[in-house]
């Protein structure tokens, strides 16, 4: 935590309040303290997530022990035994490939209840007095005063920043201002759902792990959430555009059981089982996807973006292969939960170090924001582009994999899984900073070090 050196504070808006958000609050307010003033606008009525899991990779576990909140968050999660995940063929349920757990010590995987979690960080931000929180704040303009940022609300109510975050996900209208693309459909549908575990244990068979039946344009994902108590079930089936239908314009659409049963009806007898549970209506959307978008940084460092808004990505790999989610006004989100909390993490760094350095100019603040791009551009672009390059080995439609029979893929799969977390789990994300730090030519970074 920095010391102020008698500056004033740092004015902070946080433009969204989900999971990026929140975890981003508690970051800066973990290493800078007193010297920000952190606040929070949420559009929504309330600070409030409809269903879900999110899986939460040991890489993003580490950082939430560093700054605190680890063994809080530890608490309202799954609880897991040595692996991360077992994939299996689709008809018969035997072994493709298992994944060992990376853990270090205490911090290790944490699934978790996106309900759960996000009332979690709403309760640390209050105890700490980490931020002021608002709802009802939708974003509508951005516009550049002086050293600040004027921010304008669809209320009709505005305030002022010296550094505005937009966390405010796949369909940021922070991003908005800046930029022009849109969200692209990224070739798949998903179904959704939750069981209780109390119905499945007398035939289940797996322990306290995520499994997915792979077959050819389609998988059948289920993870426990909530202390082992429920199932989540995320069932991804390859459809084309044109097939769509209203599910292209809508948000909040349901599908039919029998739809789930008509996509994975060659699944072995635990998937339908587990299809036989689910709502007879559950949830159903399509997976959008962003381009990779290479500026994070506008206005001379005043605006930067995180997290989804920076770098949505579709659900199918380590920080994203267990979330799907819809937000508080019921728009599907992006899936990168463990990005946003690396983003976050870096980002607090980079604003102690410049509170810290002896440069108070808007030039030194967008040399430390501009750092922070350095830093985490690259790698999440990296899991962004392997999480599109995983869907295709789960489903058997990568390269050489597409036109065989799925036994003659199988190899293939096991080969390309096994190792492909392990660079995301194992980076050190602190070593990262530091190094980059230390490569940096900007007067005001080279004068501190």
């Amino acid at each position: 935590m920095v010391s102020t050196h008698d500056r004033p504070r740092l004015t902070v808006a946080i433009v969204g309040g989900g999971i990026g958000g929140l975890c981003t609050a508690l970051s800066l307010h973990y290493h800078c303290g007193s010297a920000l003033q952190i606040n929070v606008y949420e559009q929504a009525p309330q600070y409030k997530e409809i269903g879900a899991g999110v899986g939460i990779g040991i890489n993003a576990a580490k950082l939430l022990y560093k700054i605190g909140i680890g063994e809080k968050v530890a608490a309202i999660a799954g609880k897991r035994s040595g692996i991360w995940i077992t994939f299996r063929k689709f008809d018969d349920g035997t072994d493709v490939v298992t994944v060992p757990l990376e853990e270090t010590g205490e911090v290790r995987q944490t699934p978790v209840h996106r309900a759960e979690f996000l009332d979690l960080l709403v309760d640390i931000v209050k105890q700490r007095n980490a931020a002021d929180l608002y709802t009802n704040k939708r974003c509508r303009k951005l516009t550049e005063d002086g050293d600040q940022v004027l921010i304008d609300f669809e209320d009709g109510t505005s305030t002022k920043a010296n550094l505005v975050i937009g966390c405010d996900g796949i369909h940021s209208a922070v991003r908005a201002q800046f930029t022009s693309d849109n969200p692209d459909y990224s070739g798949r549908i998903a179904y959704r759902g939750l069981v209780p575990i109390s119905e499945i244990e007398s035939w289940w068979g797996f322990d306290t792990y995520s499994v997915t039946w792979l077959g050819k344009n389609r998988h059948f994902l289920c993870f426990p959430i909530s202390q082992n108590k429920i199932l989540n079930i995320v069932a991804f089936v390859a459809e084309k555009e044109e097939n769509l239908g209203d599910l292209r314009e809508s948000w909040t659409a349901v599908g039919e059981k029998q739809e789930v049963f008509d996509a994975f009806k060659l699944f072995e007898e635990r998937v339908q089982k587990v299809i036989q549970l689910m709502d007879d209506q559950p949830s159903k959307w399509l997976i959008n996807d962003r381009k990779p978008l290479d500026q994070w940084v506008y206005l001379g460092g005043k605006v930067v973006l995180l997290g989804d808004a920076a770098h949505a990505m579709t659900p199918h790999q380590g920080q994203s292969l267990e979330l799907l989610f819809f937000d508080r006004t019921n728009k599907r989100k992006g899936a990168g939960a463990g990005q946003a909390i690396e983003d976050g993490y870096i980002l607090g760094r980079a604003l102690s170090d410049y509170l810290q350095s002896s440069h108070s100019s808007s030039d030194a603040l967008e040399s430390w924001v501009q750092l922070y791009q350095d830093v985490r551009l690259p790698r999440a672009q990296k899991v962004q582009r392997t999480s599109r390059d995983a869907v295709e080995v789960y489903q058997a439609q990568a390269d050489i994999m597409k036109d065989l029979p799925f036994d003659e893929c199988v190899p293939e799969i096991h080969k390309r899984v096994i190792d492909r977390m392990r660079w995301v789990w194992t980076d050190d994300i602190d070593a990262e900073y530091d190094q980059a730090v230390k490569k940096r030519k900007a007067p005001s970074i080279s004068a501190h070090i």
